[in-house]
């Protein structure tokens, strides 16, 4: 009888363990390569090792989970950006920078507290094919590819096709005014101006097995400068005052091939001279082989009256898989600029800006591996 009593206990014991057991998963990505840019400053030619390469952006990253029972879960990620050139921290020099969150989740979704990506981070994923990569969206607008805020709460659920997103911050942006290049100096969490600094973004998105649909709308909120001397970046100069975007995109599958589209309309009240724009894009991907993948992609940035400031950017690239977790690439990408802007071909580092009205070619190689 002892014996079985036991029996009883450990059983119970070991089936308490498998209710709440607990995965923590390591992994990360390194993606570096080399860029050749011409036409820099309308006078000559660059050529490095960037921080940002042609396919996804390099980082280490700790993700885990707890089973809490009747379907409850815990989870986590801790997520940190470097730059594979010189091994320096990403996103201004967060420990954290990419993500740094904790939340439940269950079968009506989850919802995490921390540093997390807006909702136009996720949404644009799949109608982007060539993604946060060195000649892309990012170029002309850099907070697409950057879009995450500090203090934030967000929700996100998945219904027989049907997601539905929600975030909101408390304030956005508490560590830098431009080593990363979506950096804001925006901290908010302001006593005597509650708006201050304040970001959210919303989503609804419908995909099926051959394509999809999304509409999301992000905005992010100023701030009253503390001083004459108190400097904010973006213009945004009162909480009053907000940069708001809103995407329509889609996607579909075809004959191999997946074509994805979209615009994201800008509405940027702390701008003066160019508030208002439309930055269009539409691309395809195709495997030409089982391993080798070709990617192209147009995207035009226009200016609402304000014609002579606009950019198109024509993208394409090559990857080829050595395995599911090693590939090499090559991307090439064409900047043409309207005779006051200056846009580069490159989100990749800074100072690669051509002479207003100048073109650009770029052209990099690089290898990606995955852990």
């Amino acid at each position: 009888m002892k014996k079985t009593s036991h029996i009883i206990t450990l059983a119970a014991l070991a089936a308490a363990g498998s209710v709440h057991a607990q995965s923590v998963n390591l992994y990360g990505l390194i993606d570096v390569g080399v860029e050749h840019v011409s036409n820099v400053n309308g006078v000559g030619s660059l050529t490095r090792m960037p921080s940002n390469t042609s396919t996804l952006p390099s980082r280490v990253g700790f993700r885990g989970t707890e089973d809490l029972g009747d379907g409850l879960k815990a989870q986590f990620t801790l997520e940190m950006g470097f730059a594979p050139d010189t091994g320096a921290s990403g996103q201004g020099g967060r420990l954290f920078g990419r993500q740094a969150n904790l939340g439940l989740a269950g079968p009506w979704g989850s919802v995490t507290l921390g540093r997390q990506y807006s909702t136009l981070f996720w949404s644009i994923q799949d109608s982007d094919v060539i993604g946060p990569a060195l000649y892309a969206l990012g170029s002309l607008d850099s907070y697409i590819p950057n879009s995450r805020a500090d203090n934030s709460i967000a929700y996100r659920g998945t219904f027989s096709g049907l997601t539905l997103g929600a975030e909101y911050s408390l304030g956005r942006d508490t560590v830098n005014a431009g080593p990363s290049p979506a950096g804001t100096n925006c901290a908010g969490e302001s006593g005597s101006d509650t708006q201050a600094c304040r970001q959210w973004s919303a989503t609804a998105k419908y995909d099926t097995a051959d394509w999809g649909a999304t509409l999301t709308y992000d905005t992010l909120n100023g701030r009253t400068p503390a001083s004459a001397t108190d400097v904010v970046f973006g213009g945004l100069n009162s909480s009053s005052t907000s940069d708001s975007r809103t995407l329509a995109a889609a996607y579909v599958k075809v004959m191999g091939a997946k074509v994805g589209g979209g615009v994201i309309r800008r509405n940027n009240e702390g701008s003066t001279t160019k508030p208002k724009s439309d930055l269009w894009y539409v691309g395809a991907s195709y495997p030409l082989t089982p391993a080798l993948t070709l990617d192209g992609q147009w995207a035009s940035l226009r200016y609402k009256n304000f014609d002579d400031s606009n950019s198109t950017l024509l993208s394409a690239r090559l990857v080829y898989a050595l395995s599911k977790r090693t590939a090499v690439y090559t991307q090439v990408g064409h900047i043409s600029n309207d005779k006051l802007a200056a846009v580069s071909v490159s989100g990749g580092a800074a100072g690669s800006n051509p002479a207003a009205g100048g073109s650009q070619n770029g052209v990099s190689f690089g290898i990606r591996h995955a852990f």
